[in-house]
């Protein structure tokens, strides 16, 4: 992966985040988690107060567009940020697994 470069940087204060759009160079689409970790690195803000909104490219082209919305903290983001069916699942299985592993202990 090449250098991250920030092409347009705006502060919106009613929802209290900042909102990015950055173009990185790379043979594949980088991951939503990869992107998240480079603006985390980027930014030095949490990779849990970042919000991926898409990456994009253009068809032949090895460049792509990242948006994302950066915020304080992991409570602001999640009383913001629309969770999708994805998100709500890997987080009920994670409570489900938290549930479990007492119970095991408990024999």
């Amino acid at each position: 992966m090449t250098q991250l470069k920030i092409t347009k940087e705006f502060e919106n204060p009613l929802f209290k985040r900042k909102e990015v759009i950055a173009s990185i160079g790379a043979e594949v689409v980088p991951r939503l988690s990869e992107a998240a970790e480079m603006i985390s690195k980027k930014f030095s803000t949490p990779v849990e107060a970042i919000k991926i909104k898409k990456v994009s490219g253009r068809f032949g082209s090895k460049n792509f567009d990242i948006e994302a919305h950066i915020y304080s903290s992991k409570q602001e983001k999640d009383k913001i940020e629309v969770k999708t069916k994805q998100e709500k699942a890997a987080e009920a299985k994670v409570l489900e697994e938290a549930k479990k592993a007492p119970e095991v202990n408990a024999e």
